[in-house]
């Protein structure tokens, strides 16, 4: 019996029942059928060892896809949980799921010491298991069989993520004796995996719950070709000269201290003033974009968050509650900006013909990441948004939302970030409950923010189920010069925060009208935005973002009072200079001054001095010529 197969292209193939995706990939193509990873079947995942008993919509990954990586990822993860069974028969397996960039296993190993010297250990068991190209097959079980299993090899872990299992819906998957919990799926074999490295070791609380059993996380990543993990080596040591930590440390931006609090940075005088250069830049930005300026409190009466809806579902991730000496007054650390500006646009009535109204905030905000998921500047427990929401007409909403992706798009092009993709984040339509709001509103939402992607002439990606709890959102997801993406600007649709804030406005008809709320913030947040410049550039800012632009270095202490007279011209144009008169070599204060990442350096020795010129050198490119002073000053004002 022959079975129809629709492509997503449209194109329908008949095959015969009982035909696996791998099989189907084959016959549509020789390269597609040895690249195959990964399936989808009506839009659910799919191994593709297993058969097609049915009219079906079929879509295949291969390693250029996310849906590939990932599912090649977690099959690399029950490998070493089978590793790690086998050299440590006491360990109890936790979680092994795939991740951004590779994949981790959480484990319990009873008390037996591991650490990063005893990855190597389980390295040398995966290769040994990789020598039998071995299936990865899928077992359907009941609860009862599934419970009597982790109950013989007994695994708390495991028994108690089945308790959130319904019966017919657990799944095992087997490789050789190995078998793991776990809904899928699979590579067909084992055979695909042709090079893996452990990266890491790390401590993760069970479930992410800093009540439960820490265990130890063993991350890892691997590839179907040898050549790519030799690249990602290469891309990952370079990462590590670029990893804003350290330069933020090496060039005297930023620390943090536990005195102060895990998560909270402090800004140092060099990374407050490219900061502040920042929240400039975009100021400015915006007062021509029509946008204006606000400034709200640091916290927040309980009853705001509960009225916009923030508390029932962020109330776990905020800092506990302060309250007052007056009875039953609580304050919450501000979680976020939207419900002060919405009760700002309350305070006088509106007309129609005021709209829209664009209230921008540069809003410090705090939210209590877990201590495991902090990380330099990118994840906080403080950090400040470049906020702004946007109050509309329903017919404005795509002229803003239009208006609001040039914003992004001319900061894309100021900051040379010029890689980047388009991701439209809707509703997931099957758990309506994580949302709030009704389904009219929703289609709105997303239909307005499709419509004005669309004009713009932006090719995006639709994701299900990333949407706000709110409403659907855009994110401008950039790759930087190593090829990591990260999400930067973010524009989000609101139809449910006037509602719950009860915000209207007089139309024309003399009646009041419910605004539509857009929530945009390009950079994200002001830390993350500057983690990511320093890691993109490695450190060497645009011109204009210098703390210092320039450094003049006398070649001895005969020419000093001609450095002074430099660097006084150059601060009467605004450049920002630095003199260095230290008794040390001409070669170290170079040096140095490169290991600042200062753009530019000026020598001045006898010959300078007498001719009334300076000796360029431009950071990282070495010697530039000579130039009158004149010449350089119009020279660096180009590049500013």
């Amino acid at each position: 019996m022959e079975i129809k197969i629709t492509l997503p292209d449209g194109t329908i193939r008949s095959v015969a029942e009982g035909t696996t995706g791998l099989q189907l990939a084959r016959s549509l193509h020789n390269r597609l059928g040895k690249e195959a990873l990964a399936m989808t079947v009506n839009g659910k995942p799919w191994d593709l060892s297993r058969p097609l008993g049915s009219d079906v919509s079929v879509k295949i990954f291969t390693w250029e896809s996310p849906e590939g990586k990932n599912v090649f990822w977690h099959s690399t993860a029950h490998l070493l949980a089978e590793a790690i069974e086998a050299c440590y028969p006491r360990a109890q397996l936790g979680i092994g799921p795939p991740i951004e960039g590779g994949f981790y296993y959480d484990v319990d190993f009873q008390g037996e010491a591991f650490s990063s010297e005893h990855l190597l250990v389980l390295e040398g068991k995966m290769k040994e298991l990789l020598k039998g190209k071995r299936v990865f097959k899928r077992l359907v079980v009941s609860k009862a069989e599934a419970i009597a299993h982790f109950t013989k090899h007994y695994n708390p872990y495991k028994l108690e993520l089945l308790e959130g299992l319904k019966d017919g819906e657990i799944t095992f998957y087997q490789q050789g004796d190995f078998v793991d919990l776990c809904k899928g799926t699979h590579l067909p074999n084992t055979g695909y995996i042709k090079a893996f490295k452990l990266m890491s070791v790390a401590g993760a609380y069970w479930r992410g719950d800093v009540k439960r059993k820490q265990l130890t996380r063993i991350y890892g990543v691997s590839f179907p070709k040898k050549s790519l993990l030799e690249q990602y080596i290469t891309r990952r040591e370079e990462a590590l000269k670029r990893d804003h930590r350290k330069l933020g440390k090496e060039l005297g931006f930023f620390t943090f201290s536990e005195k102060v609090g895990s998560g909270l940075p402090l800004w140092l005088p060099k990374g407050a003033f490219v900061r502040g250069q920042l929240m400039t830049f975009l100021r400015e930005a915006q007062v021509k974009a029509g946008y204006l300026p606000v400034v709200t409190p640091h916290i927040g009466h309980k009853n705001l968050y509960i009225t916009s809806g923030h508390y029932q579902k962020y109330k776990e991730d905020t800092f506990r509650s302060i309250c007052t000496p007056q009875p039953g007054e609580e304050f919450f650390l501000k979680p976020m900006n939207c419900p002060h500006h919405c009760i700002i646009y309350q305070t006088t009535p509106k007309s129609y013909r005021e709209l829209p109204i664009r209230y921008a905030e540069f809003g410090t905000v705090y939210r209590y990441e877990q201590s495991g998921e902090l990380h330099g500047l990118t994840r906080t427990r403080g950090f400040t948004q470049d906020d702004a929401h946007i109050f509309c007409r329903p017919d404005q909403v795509k002229d803003e939302f239009t208006k609001v992706i040039d914003l992004v798009l001319y900061i894309f092009k100021k900051f040379d970030f010029h890689d980047y993709q388009v991701q439209i984040s809707l509703r997931d339509p099957e758990h309506k409950a994580k949302y709030i709001g009704g389904d009219e509103a929703w289609h709105v939402a997303e239909k307005a923010i499709q419509e004005a992607v669309e004009s713009k002439g932006l090719q995006a990606k639709t994701v299900l189920g990333e949407a706000a709890f709110y409403g659907p959102k855009l994110d401008f997801m950039v790759k930087d010069v190593l090829g990591r993406q990260w999400q930067l600007g973010t524009v989000q649709m609101d139809y449910q925060l006037p509602e719950r804030f009860d915000l209207t406005y007089i139309g024309s008809d003399n009646r009041k009208h419910r605004p539509v709320m857009i929530h945009r913030a390009p950079f994200g947040s002001l830390e993350r935005f500057m983690a990511i410049l320093l890691e993109h550039t490695g450190g060497k800012l645009p011109l204009w973002l210098c703390f210092e632009q320039v450094a003049v270095l006398p070649l001895s202490a005969l020419h000093n009072a001609y450095a002074e007279q430099v660097v006084a011209t150059l601060k009467s144009h605004k450049i920002r200079t630095k003199l260095d008169l230290r008794d040390e070599k001409i070669g170290r204060k170079i040096r140095d001054a490169e290991q600042e990442r200062i753009p530019y350096m000026l020598l001045v020795g006898k010959r300078e001095e007498e001719a009334k010129r300076v000796a360029v050198r431009k950071q990282g490119e070495g010697e530039q010529g000579t130039f009158s002073l004149d010449d350089f000053i119009e020279v660096l004002k180009s590049g500013l």
